[in-house]
């Protein structure tokens, strides 16, 4: 039925490419792109080995995409109905621009930031509005777990069980172990920026800053294990706040081992996290960038990877006079992610929520003309293609996880 473009070949488009394979019925042609086309093809050649009775069409491509006009001519060659952009949040806004150009919807899983400064918001991209309204295309950002799921989520707290969500608290913990003394479960340079920035969190109408894990408290994750988790700036909260204007507070918290931190911390002190470049032996290069290149790929965690991930919304608020508090959360596991598409389980969760936005857009479920975020649709049919594309949604009232 639908014929898409999906850029990028790493952990999260691995699962991508794989769930649309398992949705053919509606995914009837995909075509992976990457810079590296070897990645693409390997993919493509794990669809045909693990999913041989799929009646997807895949085909791969090499393209760079942060080359718009070799990014228009594959769209114009291949024709797609839809770009699921699973590249570097650097190259959100030339896929964009090609999409426009092209005159073809577009979907991401993470919001832009420049290569150079590691400061991620929307404002780039909300930008593009009127310009995909005139159009008559839709652009859905952020449509991962967190954003995107999480967004949902938040959106479903409010069509379901408030008046008004006075108090949010997004929360990702990742209770699992892949046996190695140092690595990122997504993209190491993006990981790193996000975790060594200022945090940074929404209360009584301005935005609050901290110091980088300056904030902390333990949580408890039903189904899963109680963690010390971190304050941190994430994309999601500055859609949710405009969205959801009677919001007072909003922050976002992330688990991390001691080991991680020790060791990030070590990385940290010896400038290895730096995104400013120097000069080595006549070439620029930027450490954090050599550093991407020296750690294990987060595609390359899957086998072994034990555990589970919880990752949940809590919200606080009135419903009816009345004072609620109450979450929604999935657990996934991750030695069940590998026997089922070969990636660990932080990979599998921000990929299967892309291909449900996917084909909400193109079976015209979720379908406008403009520049959206998740939670500005009916969080409903998106909480049943999880609940059917393995991704359960547990619910939990009256409990205060997060203080």
């Amino acid at each position: 039925m639908a014929r898409v473009l999906m850029i990028g070949a790493g952990g999260v488009g691995t699962v991508v490419a794989k769930k649309c394979a398992q949705n053919d019925s509606v995914f009837t042609e995909l075509m992976i792109a990457s810079r590296t086309k070897a990645k693409c093809d390997k993919i493509a050649d794990e669809i045909k080995q693990y999913l041989p009775d799929s009646r997807t069409v895949v085909t791969t491509a090499k393209v760079d995409a942060d080359n718009v006009p070799e990014l228009v001519a594959l769209i114009n060659e291949y024709k797609p109905e839809l770009v699921i952009n699973v590249a570097l949040p650097y190259q959100d806004l030339t896929i964009m621009d090609a999409c426009l150009e092209t005159g073809v919807h577009y979907l991401d899983t993470a919001n832009y930031e420049p290569r150079d400064v590691a400061k991620f918001e929307y404002s780039w991209q909300w930008a593009y509005r009127e310009r995909f309204e005139q159009a008559g295309l839709m652009a859905l950002l952020g449509c991962g777990f967190d954003p995107g799921a999480t967004n949902v989520f938040t959106a479903y707290h409010a069509k379901h069980y408030f008046d008004e969500i006075h108090y949010l608290d997004i929360v990702d913990c990742n209770n699992g172990d892949h046996g190695k003394a140092f690595a990122t479960n997504f993209n190491p340079e993006i990981n790193i920026r996000e975790i060594t920035a200022n945090g940074r969190y929404y209360e009584n109408g301005q935005w609050v800053e901290t110091q980088p894990l300056e904030i902390s408290q333990d949580i408890y994750y039903p189904k899963v294990t109680t963690r010390k988790s971190y304050v941190l700036y994430h994309e999601e909260l500055e859609s949710l706040v405009i969205n959801f204007p009677t919001i007072k507070r909003a922050r976002f918290w992330m688990t991390f081992g001691e080991q991680y931190i020790k060791h990030l911390t070590v990385l940290q002190n010896i400038g290895m996290t730096s995104i400013e470049p120097i000069n080595y032996q006549g070439m620029q290069i930027a450490p954090l960038e050599f550093l991407k290149a020296v750690l294990p790929a987060p595609e390359s965690l899957s086998a072994g990877y034990t555990g589970q991930t919880c990752i949940g919304v809590q919200a606080k608020g009135i419903k009816d006079g009345k004072e609620v508090v109450h979450f929604v959360y999935n657990v996934k596991d991750h030695a069940e992610c590998h026997r089922e598409v070969q990636a660990q389980g932080v990979s599998y969760t921000t990929g299967v929520p892309a291909m449900i936005g996917a084909m909400l857009m193109v079976n015209k479920v979720w379908f406008k003309p403009g520049v959206y975020n998740v939670e500005e649709f009916d969080p409903d049919p998106f909480i049943a293609e999880m609940n059917k594309w393995g991704l359960p949604v547990d619910e939990l009232a009256g409990i205060e996880l997060v203080k």
